[in-house]
């Protein structure tokens, strides 16, 4: 192993790891509402599903075609990355195992609870076998591996029973049953109010009956992960092809990349484990056992199958995203953001405002086009119904669509032919860069003159992970600010990188430049004896340069305190290095996801939102944007945010020295959970129209002649 280069950085796999440990933490706290832990359950395995398949596939890659190559952070090889990985998610699986059976007992009780076989009563077993035998038995397609029956592809993520079987002529055979994904896996136990069973238990329990003239002599539920890490070379696209075209059968080759890692249920002999092995062409280190089912996405649907009445006390109390004073909703939005500009928190605020925007934007006879940069959108996109109607109005609609946002491509294809064919113009990201800027533009004509009104934001244009997602979306009338979009989309559409901005930061050549040297202005400020300061809030920190000029800033005396939710490669608290550095991680009920950057103290302060985390791939290989904040009461808003995420003495943890996260002491302080006081603000700010005047008077005298 090569001696670390950095002594104030760690290994980027580790601390993501560790963030999905956060995930898991919920799920065993005590303080989240019951049916809730069993949702961040469910999230931190889909998490773990995509780690591997994203994360570590990559790592399989290079260890195979760059086997010394080292991490700059850590000093680790892939292999030795790799080892790193399995022997922390050993510990994960664990932990989930215990998590899961606490919860899973408690639910015993309240009757809502995933049971074993030995738990039911003889005359449940039997309706169960019945339900088995009748609706589920002639649906399976069991095989016998021997010469002339292979052994098959294993789909990614699918479930199949695996069993050793001893023939009727005395043989040993292994024999395989996928779990049909069509069939309803959460399956009722007769006599309980919301108890259930699993399908894949269910088949696993009777699988005698599937190979009714062979005794099963081990059997259990097998689930393969595959790397889904596709390396996209646009040089091979045909010179007649369409892109999207090109993009669908890329998507067919993920199903059957290599296999990365082999989940069991409950354990296997070392010989099925052999053979295993050899068939995934895997080694023992990339199998885990699990003593709970091993997809657990289900959990979703029994929170929400199970009556509302049982449910809602073992439930977050629910929240509806609000208005805003800053905006009236019944008079046109596009003059009041043109009169002052308007910044919207997700979800405490309702995304349906700037849908509002969107749909006046089509329907007004004054706006000429509507220009929009598109990496997510929700399955029914009320973005893109608003965009159609746009377009078949007579405005002019450009699209720069995404198609390469990660497992989200077959959506996007799918709205991009929906787009085109109502008459938008849909182009593409470049080659090499993925475009994850969110910003969308409307110009008008008022007076005579054309104006704009810009939007941006910091995540995506999906209303259903807005109610989800904390994130910030700025709406501005600034002509400055406008023109700039505007040659922002002229850029995009003739493939230019290097357009200059005045007022926006984008990626991949204006952005980390720009930060870096508003990092250096804090650093000079601080040797010269005057108040210097940095505050950043994002996802993630990876990017080499940008972490060594936080170094620097340290070590300057500059005051740095970031919060970031998950990845973190920059180490606080090192003496002689980032001992002035401070980084807090927040996991809640909602996902923290906004990225802000504040340079300087309260009189000289800078402050923009952004798309961008501090990550080499959003600063040097996609198309970001990061807006300023200056209206003196946006800012206020900003700050105050800010300021209770760091009074959070509830979900925050501070990042240690050593990689851990640690709570925070509440030091005889009363409980403060950021995410809940946003609530309770956005419920202050929440619109109330005005009473006409004379209104309650008429009203009074109306019920007086009616009594």
């Amino acid at each position: 192993m090569e001696e670390k280069r950095y002594p104030f950085t760690q290994n980027r796999e580790i601390s993501w790891l560790r963030f999905n440990q956060r995930v898991l933490e919920e799920a065993s706290d005590p303080r989240v509402p019951l049916l809730e832990r069993l949702k961040f359950l469910a999230i931190f395995t889909s998490n773990l599903d995509e780690f591997f398949m994203v994360r570590c596939g990559s790592l399989y890659d290079q260890m195979l075609f760059d086997p010394d190559r080292t991490d700059a952070k850590s000093g680790m090889t892939p292999k030795e990355q790799l080892q790193a990985i399995y022997k922390e998610a050993r510990r994960l699986y664990a932990m989930r195992d215990t998590v899961y059976k606490d919860i899973n007992k408690t639910l015993q009780a309240l009757f809502l609870a995933n049971v074993s076989r030995k738990n039911l009563s003889r005359k449940q077993q039997k309706s169960l076998q019945q339900e088995f035998e009748h609706k589920i038995l002639p649906l399976l397609s069991p095989q016998i591996i021997d010469a002339h029956h292979p052994f098959p592809h294993l789909i990614n993520k699918e479930q199949y029973i695996f069993c050793e079987l001893q023939m009727a002529n005395g043989k040993k055979r292994f024999g395989i049953i996928p779990v049909p994904s069509f069939l309803d896996r959460v399956i009722p136990v007769p006599d309980t109010s919301d108890n259930y069973i699993l399908v894949e238990q269910l088949i696993l329990q009777h699988v005698d009956k599937v190979f009714p003239k062979s005794r099963v002599l081990f059997k259990t539920i097998i689930r393969v992960t595959r790397n889904a890490d596709i390396n996209l070379n646009e040089k091979d696209i045909e010179e007649d092809e369409d892109y999207r075209q090109y993009m669908k059968k890329i998507l067919k080759k993920r199903s059957r990349l290599s296999a990365i890692r082999l989940e069991l249920y409950k354990g296997a002999s070392p010989e099925v484990l052999s053979y295993l092995c050899s068939h995934l062409r895997i080694s023992p280190e990339q199998v885990f056992v699990s003593r709970v089912p091993l997809e657990l996405k289900h959990l979703f649907q029994v929170v929400s199958g199970a009556p509302a009445s049982r449910t809602a006390p073992l439930l977050y109390q629910p929240f509806v995203p609000q208005s805003t004073t800053q905006l009236d909703p019944d008079r046109p939005l596009i003059p009041q953001i043109a009169a002052r500009d308007v910044m919207l928190f997700y979800p405490y605020q309702d995304i349906g405002l700037y849908l509002k925007l969107l749909k006046e934007a089509a329907w007004d006879k004054n706006v000429v086009s509507i220009k929009i940069t598109i990496y997510r959108l929700a399955d029914n996109s009320k973005v893109v119904d608003y965009l159609v109607q746009a377009a078949e109005n007579g405005k002019e609609v450009l699209v720069l669509m995404e198609l390469r946002a990660r497992f989200d491509e077959s959506n996007n294809i799918r709205m991009a032919e929906r787009l085109e064919n109502a008459g938008c113009t849909v182009i593409y990201g470049f080659e090499n860069y993925k475009v994850h800027s969110k910003i969308c533009l409307i110009t008008y004509r008022s007076h005579g003159q054309i104006r704009t009104i810009t939007q941006i934001g910091t995540g995506n244009y999906n209303e259903k992970t807005s109610r989800q997602y904390t994130d910030l979306s700025l709406m501005t009338g600034d002509p400055v600010i406008g023109q700039d979009a505007i040659a922002f989309f002229q850029n995009m559409q003739i493939s230019n990188l290097n357009g200059a901005y005045r007022k926006l930061l984008t990626s991949p050549q204006q952005l980390k430049t720009a930060v870096m040297e508003k990092i250096d202005r804090q650093i000079q400020r601080a040797k010269e004896g005057q108040p210097a300061r940095i505050m950043l809030k994002m996802n993630s920190v990876t990017d080499l340069e940008l972490i060594e000029k936080l170094q620097q800033a340290s070590q300057a005396g500059v005051p740095v305190t970031m919060v970031v939710r998950g990845i973190c490669c920059l180490l606080p608290g090192i003496e002689g290095q980032t001992e002035n550095i401070r980084i807090y991680s927040i996991v809640g009920r909602f996902l923290e996801h906004s990225r802000i950057y504040v340079f300087g103290p309260d009189e000289d302060m800078e402050m923009y939102i952004s798309s961008a985390d501090f990550m080499t791939r959003n600063t040097e290989r996609r198309v970001e944007i990061a807006a300023p904040v200056t209206d003196p009461a946006l800012r206020r808003r900003v700050m105050t945010y800010f300021d209770s995420l760091l009074k959070d003495n509830q979900k925050r943890r501070e990042l240690k020295s050593d990689g851990r996260y640690l709570p925070i002491d509440l030091e005889d302080n009363s409980p403060y959970d950021s995410q809940a006081v946003c609530i309770r603000e956005a419920e202050k700010d929440r619109f109330v129209p005005e009473v006409p005047r004379g209104f309650m008077q008429r009203l009074r005298n109306r019920l007086r002649h009616q009594s």
